[in-house]
């Protein structure tokens, strides 16, 4: 649930229907260990297991199975975010994601 000031009733929060809200990095709960905020994620390098770029990561896309990095490198590549299947690690620090990925796929 979301509370916003000046926004009390039914009536004003219908009138926000179709409107964008932001917050601040800041007013976001601690990701837990293993857990990422997409934002954290974009623009983070993808590297197969084999050390081969593959590009970076532009945006992602929430498919209801799972959500899905958008890398773009020498061409557009849509990987699975999957834990410990495709998603090996993600290292926040060195603004790299290894993944479990064949290069021409």
């Amino acid at each position: 649930m979301a509370l916003l000031a000046g926004c009390g009733d039914r009536d004003q929060a219908q009138a926000l229907t179709g409107c964008e809200i932001g917050i601040t990095r800041d007013a976001l709960p601690a990701a837990q260990p293993g857990e990422y905020y997409w934002h954290d994620l974009q623009g983070l390098k993808v590297v197969t297991l084999a050390g081969e770029a593959l590009g970076s990561v532009d945006h992602l896309i929430e498919t209801g199975a799972n959500d899905v990095l958008v890398v773009k490198g020498d061409r557009e590549r849509l990987i699975p975010f999957v834990m410990g299947q495709v998603i090996v690690q993600v290292d926040l620090e060195q603004g790299e994601i290894r993944v479990d990925w064949d290069r021409d796929f």
